[in-house]
Order: C-alpha cells, then structure tokens, then sequence
C-alpha cells in the first residue's frame, strides 16, 4: 500500500513536503538553539548567515537568512542536475527546496534548547532530519544541496550513497567550525551530521539492490512479462525440479532496487498463491542495471 502511495504524483510530493517539514523543524528545534551546524549545504549557509550577523550586525529580523541564502544557492545546483536527474525529478526538488527555504525561514527558533543534553539535542535532530530526509529521497524528491550531487553519483553508478558523500563533503565544513568557532560546535556538528547520515542511508531504498528468485508452476512468461512491462527490470528463467516433490517448477531470477520489492511481492501473490519467494538485500550489482530515482 506504501509502495503504490508513493507512485501517486501528488502523493508523493506531499509525502516529500512533510519531511521538509519534519527534517526542518528537527533542525530549529535541536541543532540551531546550541549553536550547532547542520551540515551539507544548509550548514555553510549557516555559518555565512552567523559571520554576517557577528562581523556586520545583518540579519532578517525575525527570519533566518541562512533559508534564503538555501533558496539562491540551489538554482545553479538544480541547472546542472536538470539533465542527468530529468525535468520531473528537478521541478520536485524545486518544490522540496522551496519548502525547506520556507520551514527553515518561519519555524521559530527557541530562545533555549529545549534538551539541556547536547549529545541528546544531536541524537534526536539527527535521526528526525534523517528521516525527513529520507522520506523526501524515497518519494522520488530530493532536498536540494549536497543530496543532488549524490543522487547524480548514484545515477551514474557510483557506489557512493548519499549519505556517504554528504557525510564526506561535511568533513571540510567542520575542519571550517573548528578553525572559526570552538571545538565543541565542530564535534557535535559532526555527531549529530553522522546520525542524520546514518538514517538517510537506511531510509533511501533505491540505493540498495537487492537479488530476488521466485519459484513458480504456474506460466514463468506472464509473470516474466509483467516485471518487464511494469518494473522495466530484465528477468532471467529456466525450469527445475522440486527435490521433494519430483515436479517441475520455473524459477525466475530478477534484480532490482529495495524500493521495487513490495510491488515484486504483490505481483508474485497475485499471479500465483503458492509461489515461493527468495529475497537477498544488500548484493553488489555492476554492468547493465539502471538505477532508479523517482
């Protein structure tokens, strides 16, 4: 029922709206009121919208400029991703990295932390941000930032998730905290970048392949043809004998992303009751297998 919610157009942008919200609110709510830094793009903005107010006294009143400079940095990001990720995967991005703009601007900022704790404030934001983020990936969306460039590396094949690109290009952000700020701002930064990491990666099924093998006694060419048509997934056949039973039994061989395997089930369900499904998450594929973004 997920799955197909999640092919629904509007749904899915909705769904992706949400965790703008979720992932923006974590970050206002228990990451900025320390003084702590988001990490990706977010977090140099961030630091460029804390250098203007303590260096110049700017600030947007009751907004926070790091928002806005979000929003501006984002289009030349967007223009080159536009033809490797394809129009529908920008135009919703646009829409995610709008709604970020808009959260990360409007959601007040508590004047105190709300958890006294900083390891605990780094360990909740993290896993909610992740999990916005992570919901916005999994709808076929992205955030903007340093999740575009990731979700191009994984486009062309790259064994580089985004969780561990982002995690990389932060190192750089948070050598830049050490060396403008104090220690303690640079190292829960970090912690609370790698818990948000942690679950963006476990949360962005399209980067995990998974290997699955059906054994079947109904007809393997309608159920080989539906994966075709309906996943766009090759799939590999041929015919074995039931050791217990004696009789023959077709076995069909398909691999696929993790995001894909709820309609696999449906589908093996529908075609036969009694079929027998093997799953295995995780496998390394290489050659000739698309990787799929929305």
């Amino acid at each position: 029922m997920v799955y197909r919610a999640l092919h629904n157009r509007w749904l899915r942008v909705l769904a992706a709206v949400l965790g703008a919200l979720i992932g923006s609110a974590a970050v206002n709510v228990f990451i900025v009121p320390l003084g702590f830094y988001t990490g990706g793009l977010m977090g140099f903005c961030q630091i460029a919208r804390t250098l203007l107010h303590t260096s110049f006294g700017i600030t947007a009143g009751k907004y926070d400029l790091a928002g806005i400079f979000y929003f501006v940095l984002n289009v030349p990001i967007l223009l080159y991703a536009y033809k490797t990720l394809g129009r529908g995967m920008v135009f919703r991005t646009i829409i995610c990295t709008v709604a970020y703009s808009v959260f990360f601007s409007v959601i007040p900022i508590p004047a105190k932390p709300v958890i006294d704790d900083m390891l605990t404030s780094c360990l909740l934001g993290g896993i909610l941000s992740g999990i916005g983020s992570g919901i916005i990936l999994t709808s076929g969306c992205s955030g903007g930032g340093l999740d575009v460039i990731g979700l191009i590396l994984s486009k062309r094949g790259s064994h580089i998730t985004v969780g561990k690109f982002s995690l990389s290009v932060n190192t750089l952000l948070y050598a830049l905290c050490l060396f403008l700020f104090t220690p303690a701002v640079a190292i829960y930064s970090a912690i609370y970048n790698v818990f948000a990491s942690f679950m963006v990666d476990r949360m962005h099924q399209q980067t995990v392949s998974v290997q699955a093998m059906i054994f079947t006694r109904e007809d393997e060419t309608d159920l080989a043809n539906y994966i075709i048509n309906t996943l766009g997934r090759s799939v590999t056949y041929w015919n074995g004998t039931g050791a217990y039973t004696g009789e023959l039994v077709h076995v069909l061989f398909v691999c696929l992303s993790k995001y894909e395997i709820d309609e696999l089930r449906h589908m093996v369900q529908t075609f036969d009751p009694h079929a027998f499904l093997v799953v295995q998450e995780g496998v390394r594929v290489d050659g000739n297998f698309p990787r799929r973004l929305d």
